[in-house]
């Protein structure tokens, strides 16, 4: 967690979904349409676009954190979950919905619900989830590659530095490596190799050195311990951000394989459109929003795609000032033709 994060509110919802307004647009969510959101956290972003979609259409939804897929569950849908999960060792699990009505963000006014899709899958699986639903193709896919903030304050996640967890960065359950196993396990060159390459660290190998020093004494297991060897092995600078940022947001994305999870989402969703289906991605990081604009440029030299946005598309100052999160978003969208 960055340390301006530090005294902010947790929102109601749990997390504050960015660019709303652009988002509409750029998918243009309508009646019978079939709208993918694969990146569903907190329901914030589907909310909206299930309400466009009206009775003849279908929302799929994909999420890899069991927590905030039964939270949006509920707000999509109004009931927990009611069973038909497949075995634990299936790639991913259909979380069938009963057909009920839909809450507006602020759950008051209730709406008449299109059909509502979830599965507890990675964006990289979106393949697998269109194939078990026999769908073709869909009229848009989004993705929003932020963390929920729910999830940097949540200490079960062990993302963060705010507060003393134990040292997890598990969001999807399936992963079997923690944060801990990789930094007690991984070779100090390789450590070093993971936080300049997933996070530009500069101080990489200095932080990998103190860290094999460190858990040759004692396993490291906390988000405490490890921020405190971090902040030793740099010593003091002139950044805004905590000494152990980087580190931590390296090691998140190692340990999710976020880079690796991106690219073949950015790879393959293309394909999964109908004629005229939009695929709109925002990003937070710089290396992301990179990803993104190279594969749609491919894309686009391919055929495959017309990009609808010649620059990143960013918050306006009035989103800004309500949600200072939403500062670095960067959303770009393509269309299929």
């Amino acid at each position: 967690m960055h340390s301006e994060d530090a005294g902010m509110e947790l929102p109601a919802s749990g997390h504050d979904p960015v660019l709303m307004n652009e988002v509409l647009e750029a998918l243009a969510p309508a009646e019978g349409k079939t709208i993918v959101d694969c990146t569903l956290g907190r329901a914030g972003h589907a909310v909206e676009i299930a309400r466009r979609l009206g009775r003849t259409g279908r929302l799929i939804g994909l999420d890899v954190d069991p927590r905030n897929l039964e939270f949006a569950r509920e707000r999509l849908v109004g009931k927990p979950e009611t069973g038909n999960k497949k075995p634990e060792g299936d790639q991913f699990k259909d979380k069938e919905t009963d057909k009920n009505v839909c809450p507006t963000l602020e759950g008051k006014e209730m709406l008449p619900q299109c059909e509502v899709r979830l599965f507890h899958a990675n964006f990289a699986e979106l393949g697998d989830v269109l194939g078990e639903l026999g769908i073709s193709g869909v009229d848009g896919v989004l993705a929003d590659l932020g963390i929920s903030t729910n999830q940097l304050f949540d200490p079960h996640y062990g993302l963060s530095f705010g507060r003393d967890a134990p040292l997890d960065m598990r969001i999807d359950s399936r992963i079997r490596r923690s944060a801990a196993d990789l930094v007690n396990s991984l070779p100090e060159e390789e450590l070093a190799n993971v936080l300049y390459q997933l996070a530009q660290e500069r101080y990489s190998r200095r932080i990998a050195r103190k860290i094999a020093e460190e858990r040759r004494i004692s396993p490291i297991t906390t988000t405490e311990r490890l921020a405190e060897i971090v902040r030793s092995a740099i010593g003091h600078t002139k950044e805004k951000i905590d000494q152990a940022t980087r580190t931590f947001l390296a090691l998140r994305m190692a340990v999710n394989q976020e880079m690796e999870n991106t690219e073949a989402l950015l790879k393959n969703a293309p394909r999964f459109l109908n004629k005229g289906g939009r695929f709109a991605v925002i990003s937070f990081q710089s290396m992301e929003d990179r990803l993104a604009k190279q594969a749609f440029r491919v894309a686009e030299q391919t055929g495959a795609v017309r990009l609808l946005t010649k620059r990143p598309v960013g918050p306006g100052d009035e989103e800004v000032l309500r949600n200072p999160r939403s500062r670095s978003a960067k959303l770009r969208v393509v269309e299929k033709v």
